[in-house]
């Protein structure tokens, strides 16, 4: 019981959030200009998860060839220029990314 205590909590105060939001939102309407702002956030939150990973080995950056999650970044990078296609782009990075492991 002790563990599912924090995690019905945690999962409560997220609903409650996001229902705030959606309740706010189809009540108030919203300024453009915090409109254009918040198109900017779901890829910003993205960048700020993806390139650490990326990029940072033991807390240094670390952009030899020799990172093989930069160069499957790089993979996948291209294959979501290229084909606009989310699934393959995971794909992509992840066959890679596991084909440079190997070796």
């Amino acid at each position: 019981m002790n563990a599912w205590l924090p995690i019905l909590v945690a999962g409560l105060l997220t609903y409650a959030t996001r229902l705030s939001f959606i309740l706010l939102f189809g009540r108030v309407e919203i300024p453009l200009w915090l409109r254009r702002a918040l198109r900017y956030v779901p890829p910003a939150v993205l960048t700020a998860i993806v390139f650490p990973e990326l990029l940072l080995q033991d807390g240094a950056l670390f952009l030899a060839p020799g990172n093989d999650r930069l160069v499957a970044g790089i993979a996948a990078i291209l294959v979501a220029w290229r084909t606009k296609n989310v699934l393959l782009t995971i794909l992509a990075g992840m066959l890679v990314l596991w084909v440079l492991q190997l070796l």
